[in-house]
């Protein structure tokens, strides 16, 4: 039985639709903290648990019988450890036989402020002695592609990420490799997963402008200024300053990897900026 924790989310849905591929319903169980979420993969027979990684009891009978489970990184920042550290403890409890958890890139190494909780699960992950695989994600192409329509309407894609170099991918792509680290039997393993091509916002600009048939620049503001904007666009407070941070650390080759770990472990290249673009302006 393989249990996804967090799977009502965009990331986990997908990880759940990758592994219906190659397991029957009954082997899968969607945690979620609302159980309603799932619903769909509910009506397919995929197991609902409902979790809260704030109570270890609910984390102990959601893991009960799980051979495999995949620690999607919560969402609460400034959270995070404690809650992993009641996910891993109650892995422990359960005998787990893997756990797999998503990081960031370059976790051990990263400039982006994010970092500093996925190095602090990691480090519980092998204090623990549990067989486990660390999946350090890159950026997700989609908290790009995201502001397409803004950057359309008023002709300009704001950020703070300089000249920087982001190999982002899909969250299809990640959710891929997910699935086929779930599926086979490498344990003590971490994966730098990253998309096979690197952008500049600039060039991000350039191919939407290609694309749209419409002007597009890039222009590159301060972290505060940027944070504001974002801020002035709807989102939360914590959400715009980790974007704006997360920005900055872009431009100091925090979102960069050549490895191309990510396409050698799926069997395929990674989603590329403009396949990615299309879709966004088709849908």
């Amino acid at each position: 039985m393989i249990v996804i924790t967090g799977a009502s989310g965009m990331l986990g849905q997908l990880i759940l639709k990758e592994l219906l591929k190659s397991f029957s319903a009954n082997e899968l169980v969607a945690a979620v903290r609302s159980p309603q979420k799932v619903a769909d993969f509910a009506s397919l027979g995929v197991q609902v648990r409902q979790i809260d990684y704030d109570r270890p009891d609910t984390l102990e009978e959601a893991f009960t019988n799980a051979e495999k489970v995949l620690l999607i990184s919560g969402s609460e920042v400034g959270s995070r450890v404690p809650q992993h550290a009641n996910v891993i403890d109650a892995c422990k409890n359960a005998d787990v036989k893997l756990l797999a958890y998503t990081s960031l890139l370059h976790a051990d190494s990263s400039p982006l402020p994010l970092a500093a909780e996925h190095q602090q699960t990691e480090i519980l992950l092998q204090e623990s002695g549990l067989p486990h695989v660390i999946l350090r994600h890159g950026w997700y192409t989609e908290n790009y592609t995201a502001g397409i329509a803004a950057a359309l309407k008023y002709g300009v894609l704001l950020g703070c990420a300089g000249e920087g170099k982001i190999a982002s991918a899909t969250r299809a792509d990640y959710a891929a490799a997910a699935a086929v680290l779930l599926t086979s039997d490498r344990t003590d393993k971490v994966y730098e997963l990253a998309g096979d091509e690197a952008y500049t916002l600039s060039e991000f600009a350039a191919e939407l402008s290609r694309q749209s048939g419409k002007t597009v620049q890039y222009q590159n503001l301060s972290q505060n200024d940027y944070g504001r904007a974002l801020q002035h666009a709807g989102l939360p407070q914590p959400i715009a300053l980790m974007l704006a941070e997360s920005d900055t650390g872009a431009s100091k080759g925090g979102l960069f990897d050549d490895s191309k770990t990510l396409s050698q472990l799926i069997g395929r290249p990674t989603t590329s900026l403009s396949e990615s673009i299309k879709a966004s302006l088709t849908t």
